[in-house]
């Protein structure tokens, strides 16, 4: 199978208690604790990387939306090279982090009606949206004619997936809806995007690896999970199936 669903899918209403753990640490600033310290260390390097992926697929500085911004740190570094940036975040909690960092989030897709951008991403966003048809055609009006459109999310068809079974903890359960492959991502745009290129998270294998021993033993914190995260590295090198991916769209009508 190329695409899994969570079935049933909660309704919005009762997801809403799921992101406001103190555990949900994306929608948070945290350095408290192994792994939110980790996280945000690890996050600094993914945002210069993400920042030089939008300048690989752009000729020059333009326009940016940010799906599901989060605090905002991603659109804080994109805008410090220049980027004109926007950001759309339904987390009050999360938005008003990051109108601290004068970043005004926009609650829904729909508030862009009309708009077009050079560049529109998704960073670990679009496993967790309920109506994905719909929100796949209203991704696609975003962007500009030969713009482009960034999606990363994990993959199940990972070695460190595959070890972990029921306890990997990128299938995250019940805020995680759908559950992509490369073929599926491949097939769900490619009526109006031609996929150009595909970029591993190497340091996803490590982090989900941490969260899924967690789950499955109770450790807070385990050598082994370093091992296995190491070990989907160097078996993704050969089946090039990484923890997770950068998926590159360009639109092409």
């Amino acid at each position: 199978m190329d695409l899994l669903e969570t079935f049933p899918q909660p309704p919005a209403s009762a997801l809403i208690k799921y992101y406001e753990s103190e555990e949900y640490i994306s929608h948070t600033d945290d350095k408290k604790g192994l792994l939110a310290g980790l996280y945000q260390i690890v996050k600094k390097w993914s945002l210069r990387n993400k920042t030089s992926l939008i300048f690989k697929q752009n000729s020059g500085i333009g326009s940016l939306l940010d799906v599901g911004a989060g605090t905002g740190e991603f659109l804080k570094v994109a805008r410090s090279k220049g980027w004109k940036v926007q950001g759309m975040e339904p987390s009050s909690k999360a938005a008003i982090l990051a109108k601290a960092k004068d970043l005004e989030l926009k609650n829904s897709l729909s508030d862009f009606k009309g708009e077009q951008f050079d560049v529109v991403t998704l960073w670990h966003v679009l496993e967790h949206i309920p109506d994905l048809e719909e929100t796949i055609n209203k991704l696609s009006s975003l962007v500009k004619l030969n713009g482009t459109l960034i999606i990363a999310v994990p993959n199940f068809k990972s070695f460190d997936a595959s070890h972990y079974g029921k306890f990997w903890a990128a299938y995250d359960v019940p805020r995680h809806l759908w559950h992509f492959s490369k073929l599926a991502i491949e097939k769900l745009f490619r009526e109006n995007f031609e996929l150009e290129r595909i970029e591993p998270m190497i340091f996803d294998s490590f982090y989900v690896s941490l969260l899924s021993e967690k789950y499955k033993s109770g450790n807070k914190f385990s050598i082994r999970a370093f091992w296995i995260g190491l070990k989907s590295n160097f078996s993704a090198k050969r089946s090039k199936e990484y923890s997770s991916h950068i998926y590159c769209l360009r639109k092409t009508k």
